[in-house]
């Protein structure tokens, strides 16, 4: 048993609560949602989980935004760092997308119903909201640096995408890459929040103004 209880937690008087109010009323922010931070969820590698830093992050959900176009659908398949970064809000015009974000790691589950469970092994076992050619622009980022895992997700993002594909991955997978999604190289290099030995690239199979 806790030597403390619930009435000795700190909180904000009724005087604070009504002043930080007015502050996000006066500069129209919102209250900030620490569980869609970045990292909020740690890192697991006995599943290959490496989050991308908050500047990959942030630029990719910017691509991802302007590509979907407003009112559009975004899938995030094994990236849950770029689903974080959209649900932030401080991205521009993420508050105007739909995203969701495809994760084996039922931690997720917590994100209600965007998350959707997936199993590369399974490509196309996908339950709603991941329907045949719903979503405007799809991201992925392979668990596996193998061709076998690379050719699974791959299944999933063309069953998924109305045509536009964001890949990141390593560079020795550019080769598969291409043949499996037609997909070129980016100039715009990926980085983690923990330095990874591996090459890692940004592929589009369409032409991105931000990233080529």
């Amino acid at each position: 048993m806790s030597d403390s209880s619930d009435d000795d937690a700190p909180a904000l008087s009724a005087h604070a609560r009504a002043a930080l109010q007015e502050f996000y009323d006066e500069t129209g922010d919102a209250p900030p949602a620490p569980h869609f931070a970045v990292g909020a969820v740690e890192e697991d590698w006995r599943m290959s989980q490496f989050w991308y830093s908050d500047e990959t992050a942030t630029r990719l959900a910017e691509e991802l935004v302007r590509e979907a176009g407003e009112g559009g659908r975004v899938a995030c398949v094994s990236a849950p760092s770029v689903y974080q970064k959209l649900k932030q809000g401080d991205v521009l015009g993420s508050d105007r997308v739909f995203a969701v974000v495809l994760e084996f790691d039922r931690r997720f589950a917590a994100y209600g119903e965007d998350f959707v469970f997936y199993d590369y092994n399974e490509p196309l076992a996908l339950p709603p909201p991941a329907a045949e050619s719903s979503f405007d622009i799809v991201l992925a980022d392979p668990p596996y640096l193998s061709e076998e895992c690379l050719s699974k997700v791959s299944q999933t993002v063309r069953y998924l995408s109305k045509g536009k594909v964001l890949l990141c991955t390593g560079a020795v997978m550019e080769e598969p890459a291409r043949r499996l999604l037609g997909v070129s190289t980016c100039r715009f290099l990926p980085t983690h929040r923990r330095n990874l030995s591996n090459d890692f690239r940004c592929f589009a199979n369409y032409s991105s103004q931000l990233l080529s």
